[in-house]
């Protein structure tokens, strides 16, 4: 039986497409049971309606806490059956409540080689420090931001007239092929995790040389 994939995101969801893709063309062994957003006018919600994938909407400030947030969220993901949660620019830190309810079941993507330049504008932070590479990274998702045991990640180098912009782009066609290939281990059950180390499995469950 697929696992259910549910995929959290705030805004324009270019992930989000390329997960749909991905799951279109059969490369991706999921069902997609839902998109959430915490922003009502996210382009997300817009590509999920136009694939005929169930949406939601909740805002943070409806809820008086944080926690009372994320409980609303657990809901929501196991009304649709989620078994997977795949963040793809959701930008609300999850409560522990989510945490808990789907340990090592949460993915994130994060533009940048981690555990360098967490956070916000991470391709500034890269070309601020005048790094020669960077790249992107995807994560399982722990309590705090961005230090969740590492699943993959792909280099992208750094060109002398890079600008943020020009520097994103090319990371974010890293990101559109790096994430359904991460969610696709975590679905197939290839990733063990030990630790803060994430062992990927060969298709008959033994590790890889």
């Amino acid at each position: 039986m697929k696992a259910g994939l549910a995929v959290l995101a705030s805004g324009r969801g270019s992930n989000l497409q390329a997960i749909i893709d991905a799951w279109e063309q059969g490369t991706l062994p999921v069902n997609m049971v839902g998109v959430l957003s915490n922003n009502p006018q996210a382009q997300a919600l817009r590509r999920a309606q136009s694939h005929k994938i169930p949406t939601a909407v909740l805002r943070s400030k409806d809820y008086p806490d944080r926690r009372s947030y994320g409980q609303a969220l657990v809901q929501q993901l196991q009304a649709w059956q989620a078994d997977i949660v795949a963040l793809a620019g959701f930008m609300l830190l999850l409560d522990p409540v989510v945490i808990k309810a789907f340990p090592h079941r949460i993915l994130n993507i994060h533009p940048a080689l981690l555990p360098s330049f967490k956070g916000l504008d991470a391709q500034k932070q890269a070309l601020d420090y005048g790094v020669c590479v960077t790249g992107c990274t995807v994560h399982l998702v722990d309590q705090d931001m961005d230090t969740g045991p590492i699943v993959l990640q792909a280099a992208v180098s750094v060109k002398p007239d890079d600008t943020e912009d020009t520097l994103a782009a090319r990371i974010l066609k890293e990101e559109h092929r790096l994430y359904p290939e991460a969610i696709r281990l975590l679905a197939t059950g290839r990733l063990k995790v030990c630790g803060r180390k994430v062992e990927i499995l060969d298709e008959g469950g033994n590790y890889l040389d």
